[in-house]
């Protein structure tokens, strides 16, 4: 997998961050199951993730659409980082199911203890540690419960691993995700989404240079428009066809946050995904497949974005948005959502919307 499909060049980053350009770091445990040290067996691989981290939220993806829920065990963080009590300033994931959430005021249900390491640890930073790895803090970590080591913290990694050994692993919806015919387009494609869209909304909302936010403001929304423009012309349920592939996991996170979240904090004002139509149809394609709803959650997306910044005050709209929330009603078959056209499954979605309105 070519590394700028993965990770962000780092020359001069030290001088780049100076100058107020968000680079993002390095995620350096890199090893893959599939490996002589990491053999694929269902129940050995457990997940640790935060489902407001759109990198986390990519491995969630493939973990639910290929029906790994029973097989890859998952602890969830709450979605704001709490102050480092060794005081480096920096803010760290935790795992703690008591937390309040300052948008509901209430405990979030889905984060966890940590169930996996036999340690009970609370800073994911001392999951890090107890593994001899001292200069990473991030989610995702893919862990291996038999040996006790982590195998990757490298989004990219996991979901390719994960799909490719899906089998092995347990799956009850092995779905090829990376068709070795389509494996160039969709390199090319992983490249173009990861350094304008995926990566380039984080360039844009944590730059504190204002050349560095238009450079990619313009970047972001020429590619969200070339994807428009491509959908339309091929009228395919997906980014490349009619059937979901990597490509369209790595995507979904970006713009499932984007008119909820990142038109808003990230400054990416210009539109909305609701106004791009062959867009708004894919992300409620996606939504639709079985696995990808019991992935995602905006309350958590919301609670981590906005509720350790500017005033703490968690926004309610947009209006309208959770019209995604009625293709749960028709997500009877994988074979539906996998293989109907875009056209077709967009006008059988709307007509069951009403009908159940």
């Amino acid at each position: 997998m070519s590394s700028s499909a993965t990770e962000e060049d780092q020359t001069g980053a030290t001088d780049r961050r100076a100058a107020g350009e968000f680079v993002r770091g390095i995620s350096t445990a890199r090893n893959h199951i599939g490996d002589d040290a990491f053999p694929p067996e269902p129940n050995r691989y457990h997940l640790f993730i935060a489902y407001n981290c759109p990198w986390c939220h990519r491995v969630s993806l493939v973990r639910g659409i290929l029906g790994l829920e029973d097989s890859i065990s998952m602890d969830v963080a709450f979605p704001n980082r709490m102050p480092d009590p060794e005081g480096s300033g920096k803010t760290l994931w935790v795992l703690d199911p008591d937390a309040i959430a300052s948008g509901t005021g209430q405990k979030l249900p889905e984060c966890t203890k940590d169930t996996a390491t036999g340690k009970n640890f609370y800073w994911v930073r001392d999951i890090y540690r107890s593994c001899g790895i001292m200069d990473q803090t991030s989610v995702p970590i893919l862990y291996d419960k038999k040996e006790h080591r982590i195998v990757s913290n490298e989004s990219a990694d996991i979901v390719r691993m994960i799909s490719k050994n899906a089998i092995a692993l347990g799956a009850t919806f092995p779905l090829d995700l990376y068709p070795e015919k389509l494996s160039k387009e969709i390199d090319e494609l992983n490249e173009v989404i990861y350094q304008t869209i995926n990566n380039g909304a984080y360039k844009a909302g944590f730059s504190s240079n204002q050349q560095v936010y238009e450079e990619a403001y313009e970047k972001y929304f020429n590619s969200i428009e070339n994807l428009e423009k491509s959908l339309a012309k091929t009228k395919s349920p997906f980014l490349l066809g009619n059937k979901v592939t990597e490509v369209d996991l790595r995507l979904f996170p970006t713009i499932y946050r984007h008119d909820p979240v990142y038109f808003l904090r990230m400054k990416l004002s210009k539109a909305m995904i609701k106004d791009y139509p062959m867009l708004w149809k894919w992300v409620r394609n996606m939504y639709s497949i079985p696995g990808v709803a019991e992935s995602s959650n905006l309350v958590h997306c919301k609670q981590g974005y906005f509720g350790n910044s500017w005033n703490k005050v968690i926004p309610i709209g947009p209006e309208g948005y959770r019209v995604m929330d009625g293709s749960k009603k028709i997500r009877n078959s994988r074979d539906i959502t996998l293989l109907l056209s875009g056209a077709v499954f967009g006008s059988l979605l709307m007509g069951l919307m009403k009908r159940n309105n």
